[in-house]
């Protein structure tokens, strides 16, 4: 009998230490729907992105049709971008996606907000107009996460085609180019990814950031901070 009470502890205190776990389970039927579509995504990571974006749907953001997901906790020389159809339920890209070139060499570590750090952003992500730039056909976004992600726009992180973000590199180098910042991808699908992408899709980056797991209003879904933020970004 003790040793039943003291296994129902330890589960108990596993599920209070994941911040999304002990969320609604509202957002499960999707993340059921989507894991058997993408076996090398962690299912942990595709569950926080999903809560993470029903919590912003459940207080005040529109629906999406679409959602990627990238895990920056794996290295550049493997495919770690994930974009769901979520009407459809099926998956359509699984692909290289590189990191800034300050944000480490193969494994991404650090990451920022800040203008000029050539590094990558985590957090919850609302993507918004394609457009032609220096890089060819491109798309911005905005962060939604306060002091993790908010000045992407700003910072002019973007999703664009780069020539560097070659698997063949991995052979010489050990790992794909890196950017100033922007989740970058190969030209041969930059123009896929722009179009399943653009004009209100979520994208959400992911690292085991402990700051950012006990502190972002969408991985423990506080309702009200929430509605702020996206009240606040749509005023």
């Amino acid at each position: 009998m003790m040793v039943s009470f003291r296994r129902l502890c330890l589960m108990a205190g596993l599920l209070l230490s994941t911040p999304l776990l002990a969320a609604s389970p509202s957002y499960q039927p999707i993340v059921d729907s989507l894991v058997p579509l993408a076996p090398s995504l962690n299912p942990k990571v595709l569950t926080h992105a999903v809560a993470a974006m029903q919590c912003a749907v459940n207080n005040g953001a529109n629906p999406a049709q679409r959602l990627a997901v990238i895990d920056f906790s794996l290295p550049s020389s493997e495919r770690r971008l994930w974009i769901f159809d979520l009407q459809q339920r099926r998956l359509l890209l699984e692909d290289y996606v590189a990191h800034g070139k300050k944000s480490g060499e193969n494994l991404a570590t650090r990451f920022s907000n800040v203008l000029g750090s050539h590094q990558s952003s985590i957090g919850l992500f609302r993507t918004a107009e394609s457009y032609s730039g220096k890089h060819g056909y491109s798309l911005r976004m905005d962060g939604l996460e306060p002091g993790v992600n908010d000045l992407a726009r700003e910072r002019a992180i973007v999703i664009h085609p780069a020539d560097y973000v070659n698997p063949t590199w991995i052979v010489t180098q050990g790992r794909i180019g890196r950017s100033q910042g922007c989740p970058a991808v190969r030209p041969e699908v930059a123009r896929m990814v722009v179009d399943s992408l653009k004009g209100g899709q979520f994208m959400f980056s992911w690292y085991p950031d402990q700051d950012w797991l006990q502190s972002s209003a969408y991985l423990n879904c506080e309702p009200a901070r929430v509605a702020g933020i996206l009240a606040a970004r749509q005023g």
